[in-house]
This record gives structure tokens, C-alpha cells and sequence, in this order.
């Protein structure tokens, strides 16, 4: 049962339709092509994603997020629709390079601030480059949809290497940052007036920092 804490947290996150950026949690995992072009305006050569757009930090056709450049482990757990599936899970690590946009993706990326969950219940969606070699890295054979857990972790422990700007303001700056919550490398763009940050949503113990931007 979730926590009067918890839901106290969810309600000020929809209060101040922030974006939601926290160093661990439990989510969703799909893959992906053409991943040549990201919206942070930096390509790779090594495992690469694209986290869902509330937890990106921008907004489709502004470019880069706070979610740019951080590196995530990412380890997978079940499968939503083979339930009985046991494994094999593999872990990988990527680096955050790209967003999948809520429009079009409702189902694994339309979380809001006033709804913060996908169909699955999670908060939080990575989709997993096939172009770099992490989807065939990360997921079992027969199995393109999982559900498991993220963490933050250093860039120096992600194997790849960055390509050029494709644009000016491209931005992976979190590479080289400090992890979430309270530290901006990037910075997030849109409308929102305040960002949530959420110590873990792993389990029901959270802490809540509001930031004004």
C-alpha cells in the first residue's frame, strides 16, 4: 500500500505540473530505430535511450533536457505481457541522448504531472536504441516490452563516445554532472514553472525538494 507520504508526493508533483527527475526508480522498457538524430542534439556510438518526456525535461521541437547526458543502469525484471516469463533479465548501462515525446507514445510515455504513471503504472519509460547495440544487449530473445529498475550512475562506468552538435544549444551536459535530485546540467525547458524532484520512487519512503526555475 502506498504511503500517505507517497501520495502527498504525487499531489504536489500535480499541483505544480513539474517534470519528475529522481536518481532510481521502477519503470518501463521498449526499443527502438533511428536513433541518429536526438533531440538533445548529440549522437553516440555506444548504448543509448530515450526516456519518457516528463522525466526528459523538455518539451517536442525545444531540444535538450535536464535528462541529457546521465548515465543509467538499467536492469530488467518481468515481462507485462508474458507474466509467467522467469528469464534470464540482463542489466545494461546507457546514456540518455533522446525523448520519447507523450504524443503518439500514450502507452508507455504519457505520463503527466496530473497523472504520473504509463498503462503499466510506471513512472518512468526508457526506450532502448536498437541503432547502438543496447536493445539486443538488454533484452531476452522473443521479449521487446519489459518492466524493471533504473539508477543513475557515473558516465565513467558507460562504454561509447560522443559525436558532434548537431545544432546549436545540443547539450549533453549530464554526463558530467552531479546526480538528481538538485543538480542542473542541462536544464529543462517548457511551460513548467517548478520541478519535482523525488529522492527514489522505489519504495514509499521519498523526499520532496520543489525548485523554482
Amino acid at each position: 500500500m502506498k504511503s500517505l507520504f507517497f501520495l502527498s508526493a504525487i499531489a504536489s508533483l500535480r499541483a505544480v505540473n513539474a517534470y519528475l527527475q529522481v536518481p532510481s526508480g521502477n519503470t518501463s522498457f521498449t526499443e527502438y530505430s533511428g536513433c541518429a538524430t536526438p533531440a538533445c542534439g548529440v549522437s553516440v556510438t555506444g548504448f543509448s535511450a530515450a526516456v519518457n518526456q516528463l522525466t526528459f525535461g523538455s518539451i517536442p521541437g525545444l531540444g535538450e533536457g535536464d535528462a541529457c547526458g546521465r548515465c543509467f543502469k538499467l536492469t530488467g525484471a518481468s515481462d507485462p505481457f508474458s507474466p509467467a516469463f522467469a528469464g534470464p533479465f540482463n542489466s545494461i548501462i546507457v546514456k540518455v541522448t533522446d525523448m520519447c515525446p507523450a504524443a503518439g507514445n500514450e502507452q508507455w510515455c504519457g505520463q503527466t504531472a496530473s497523472d504520473p504513471g504509463n498503462q503499466f503504472g510506471q513512472p518512468f519509460h526508457f526506450d532502448i536504441c536498437e541503432d547502438t547495440g543496447g536493445a539486443a544487449a538488454f533484452f531476452p530473445s522473443g521479449h521487446t516490452a519489459l518492466l524493471g529498475t533504473f539508477t543513475e550512475v557515473d558516465c565513467s562506468e558507460w562504454t561509447g563516445s560522443d559525436g558532434a552538435g548537431e545544432f546549436n544549444g545540443s547539450c549533453i551536459a549530464g554526463e558530467s554532472a552531479a546526480f538528481w535530485p538538485g543538480n542542473t546540467a542541462c536544464g529543462n525547458q517548457g511551460t513548467c514553472c517548478r520541478v519535482v524532484r523525488l529522492e527514489s520512487v522505489l519504495g514509499c519512503e521519498l523526499m520532496v525538494s520543489l525548485i523554482i526555475i
